[in-house]
């Protein structure tokens, strides 16, 4: 190995996490270097979130406007895909990284290309693509924001069939004519919602009793529902036992427990991530490779003061947004104890505390209807020992939501803790209901009595009038 270059901290993958942390120890006045091994701007920006939006965007779209009176007729034909693929590569950068890069230069921050690996304490040995190799050593901190990938289960016949995982339902030039969808997860429903409105015949097998079983059960009923209507099929405790395909460009079969068979021209695995760590050199520093890596409410790894990890490679909260706010905190965190900070502000909701994770954590699925949710549902606040009440109402009696949409169908839910009475979490399904989120967001972190939530007075006609419903109903 070469001569070590020295850096403040060393951060170990380019996602957003990534960047937000090298975002905030270059403003604390930090020298910092970035690895990447594939595109700086990770895996959201080229094959998740924001691909899958916008080709949701057209399909959700339409799928209102067919709900306007007067626009529907305007709106019957199919989506022009060429179209939608082409922005979709525009927002994707042609999968190409040169305006990040540009980014993290105009930081101040040093990038380099290849495959990082710790090696040992503080240091981080990299190998770029041509071969060259460095060693980059950390007088503060080594972060490890190296995200997770896809899980495809181990099937008969699974390899030979070349699946596709999320990477590959964002990415693909064109509709397959029939898409079969194994799983029951965010990226299923919106996998199934994008690529049923481009064109394709979609199945989703879901092992589970449901769609989106992490969520009220309300959100998945509502969007099996529409996927259903929308000409989908969904079929829920099924199991797939073997998958087959012939050829390079033949059609695909899944075996289901009993026998029977299901043929596809594409076989989408939604079935869970896994962290990316198998060779990042954990074992150098005396942690498992190919494990999640725990940390405190810092973001720092246990034991090991000078080593962080951030973003879903945690697995404390596997969303961009919330890996960034922990990249926010846990470059605060760096920060402070680089300056000598005696103490940093762990406490929950301190400044050095990532304490949204587990006490406010929201996160929307873009189907139609649209599924935003924060904070607990009401069966976790049962399990966690909370005396709490559910309290729900129907979006569709809001004016707001009738002028939105003839036939609107949503429904709204809160989890009140009776104690407190305050709000544990919150719940909205329908056209349009991502929007609500935030207010709740603030609600749940803020921990705002309902008796102050009471003067919060919702503009009339909009769907966010479910609050003072919600509440009338509450308050009996």
């Amino acid at each position: 190995m070469t001569e070590a270059v020295e850096y403040d901290v060393v951060v170990l993958g380019g996602g957003p996490a990534g960047e937000n942390i090298v975002d905030r120890t270059r403003a604390a006045g930090l020298t910092t270097a970035l690895v990447e091994s594939e595109l700086v701007g990770g895996e959201c920006s080229y094959w998740a979130c924001i691909p899958s939006k916008a080709l949701l965007r057209p399909v959700l779209a339409r799928a209102d406007a067919r709900r306007v009176p007067g626009l529907a007729p305007a709106v019957d034909g199919p989506l022009d895909t060429a179209a939608v693929f082409a922005h979709r590569d525009h927002w994707t950068g042609n999968w190409k990284d040169e305006g990040q890069i540009d980014w993290l230069n105009s930081t101040g921050a040093s990038v380099y290309r290849g495959h990082g690996r710790l090696y040992g304490v503080r240091k981080v040995a990299v190998t770029s693509p041509e071969g060259e190799h460095h060693v980059l050593s950390a007088r503060h901190a080594v972060v490890v924001a190296t995200g997770t990938r896809a899980v495809i289960p181990e099937l008969p016949g699974i390899d030979g069939a070349r699946p596709w995982t999320s990477r590959e339902a964002t990415s693909a030039q064109e509709a397959p004519g029939r898409l079969l969808i194994v799983g029951g997860s965010v990226v299923a429903a919106e996998m199934a919602t994008a690529w049923q409105g481009l064109g394709s015949q979609v199945t989703v097998l879901v092992r589970g009793a449901r769609l989106l079983p992490r969520m009220e059960p309300f959100a998945g009923e509502l969007v099996a529902q529409a996927l259903t209507e929308a000409g989908a099929v969904v079929r829920t405790g099924v199991a797939v036992e073997a998958v087959v395909r012939d050829g390079s460009t033949g059609p695909v079969t899944v075996v289901l427990e009993g026998g029977e068979t299901l043929e596809g021209d594409e076989l989408l695995m939604a079935t869970g991530r896994a962290p990316r760590t198998e060779d990042i050199g954990l074992e150098t520093v005396g942690l498992a490779p190919g494990e999640w890596i725990g940390v405190d409410d810092s973001c720092r790894v246990p034991g090991r003061d000078w080593l962080y990890a951030v973003g879903d490679v945690n697995h404390r909260a596997l969303l961009t947004h919330q890996g960034k706010y922990q990249a926010r905190i846990a470059g605060a965190a760096i920060a402070a104890r680089a300056a000598g900070s005696p103490a940093p502000d762990t406490d929950s909701w301190g400044a050095h505390a990532a304490t949204a994770d587990v006490r406010a954590l929201p996160q929307v699925v873009f189907t139609d209807p649209e599924a935003a949710a924060v904070g607990l549902t009401l069966a976790e606040a049962e399990r966690a020992g909370h005396r709490v009440r559910a309290v729900d109402h129907d979006l569709a009696k809001v004016s707001g939501a009738g002028l939105y949409a003839d036939g609107y169908r949503g429904r709204a839910r809160i989890v009140v803790d009776l104690d407190r009475e305050v709000l544990l979490g919150a719940t909205f399904v329908g056209p349009g209901a991502a929007e609500l989120l935030h207010a709740a967001t603030i609600a749940v972190a803020a921990e705002v009595p309902l008796a102050r939530l009471w003067h919060a007075v919702p503009a009339f006609p909009t769907i966010s009038e479910v609050w003072l419903r919600l509440l009338e109903t509450y308050r009996g």
